[in-house]
């Protein structure tokens, strides 16, 4: 199968393992910095491969089945709007869009041209996040309480300064939609994905040189009747410290821990069908760094969904959720009031130049969340 990658930077090179791992012929590879192209040809040995930085002279050339997009945010659904049009399966990277609106027309798009769309929500394949899965549809919790979700990482001025792009309202968001969307996605689709009401806050606590936040925290009410509770931050002093997920049912709890939920650190059912130690130590991963070892197994399952003619494991449709959980965390804590799901539209812009207000007064922002017209910091 023919693959092509669009954006060489920071995540590039797990999705180029990915692609070899699953034996892809890899076609072209695309960035708007000609060093990014050359530094990842160098280390994976692509030198045969076309470097590009033009991706629909790329698409053009190449005519890929499978295109990865990994460039920043911002520009996801753009690329992915022109990778279906020209006929290309897609993998995009967290988030799937920045707005609803842009999801909703990525998802039209490959519905209508039967084209696939995977949302790289690469930790629902974690060792550990498949076995508390498979407990989870065995119904082994019984009847669902809550679930937190805790993203407590570090990310300092050399990471932002790195790429203009990070931290930016219009291409990329702040914690919740860049570093903490995967535990998010993972808590949501834990606890039946049906969301009814969001309370959320955010600050800007210790990042003045970006726009968006630096930490949130929101209390989630789901439509099954259960609780979720998500805090996420990169202000963690000096290095990442953890992200966890907690789950807690009638019957069952568990916690998945380590730098990326890559470790079940407790494990409790009334059934006791086999011994928690024992569960610990099989489905534990030691990953080299936050990104995990998903990529492979999604590339995988992405594949054979091409080559069978069916749905990713983490479609269109799930990339949406994540986002659109997020935005709701958005809009409540600027709104200051509690959100009911599902939003009708909804986009990072709404709330462009939220912190930099933020001590003028909350007659600054419209009881929809977004910053009055004619504002000014």
């Amino acid at each position: 199968m023919k693959y092509a990658l669009i954006g060489c930077g920071r995540i590039s090179p797990n999705h180029i393992a990915a692609a070899n791992n699953n034996h892809l012929k890899i076609v072209g590879i695309c960035d708007i910095q000609r060093e990014m192209l050359e530094d990842k040809a160098c280390r994976f040995g692509l030198g045969e491969v076309n470097q590009y930085t033009d991706y629909h002279e790329m698409l053009s050339n190449e005519k890929p089945e499978l295109v990865a997009i990994a460039a920043e945010s911002g520009k996801h659904a753009e690329i992915a709007l022109d990778c279906i049009a020209a006929g290309c399966n897609v993998i995009i990277e967290k988030p799937i869009a920045l707005s609803l609106a842009d999801a909703d027309a990525v998802i039209k798009m490959a519905r209508e041209k039967e084209i696939k769309v995977c949302a790289c929500h690469q930790n629902r394949f974690n060792k550990s996040i498949q076995k508390i899965r498979q407990a989870l549809e065995e119904k082994r919790f019984g009847h669902m309480f809550y679930g937190t979700a805790h993203v407590r990482w570090c990310r300092d001025y050399e990471y932002y300064a790195g790429a203009k792009w990070r931290g930016t309202w219009e291409q990329d968001g702040g914690a919740l939609m860049n570093q903490c969307i995967h535990n998010i996605d993972l808590l949501r689709w834990m606890m039946g994905d049906e969301v009814e009401e969001v309370v959320g806050m955010t600050d800007r606590l210790n990042h003045a040189y970006i726009e968006a936040e630096d930490m949130g925290i929101a209390l989630v009410k789901f439509k099954n009747g259960a609780y979720g509770i998500i805090e996420g931050t990169t202000d963690v002093y000096p290095r990442n410290l953890e992200e966890t997920l907690y789950l807690f049912g009638e019957k069952g709890m568990v916690k998945a821990g380590g730098q990326s939920v890559n470790r079940i650190e407790e494990w409790r059912f009334a059934d006791i069908q086999e011994k928690p130690e024992t569960v610990i130590a099989e489905f534990t991963e030691e990953p080299p760094n936050v990104y995990g070892f998903g990529h492979t197994p999604l590339y995988a399952d992405m594949i054979d969904a091409i080559k069978n003619d069916r749905e990713p494991y983490v479609n269109g449709e799930a990339g949406k959720r994540a986002l659109e959980l997020v935005l709701a965390i958005y809009k409540s804590a600027a709104g200051k009031y509690s959100v009911k799901l599902p939003l009708k539209d909804a986009s990072t812009m709404d709330f462009a130049g939220l912190f930099d207000i933020k001590e003028s007064g909350d007659d600054m922002v419209n009881k929809d969340g977004k910053i009055r017209e004619g504002t000014k910091a």
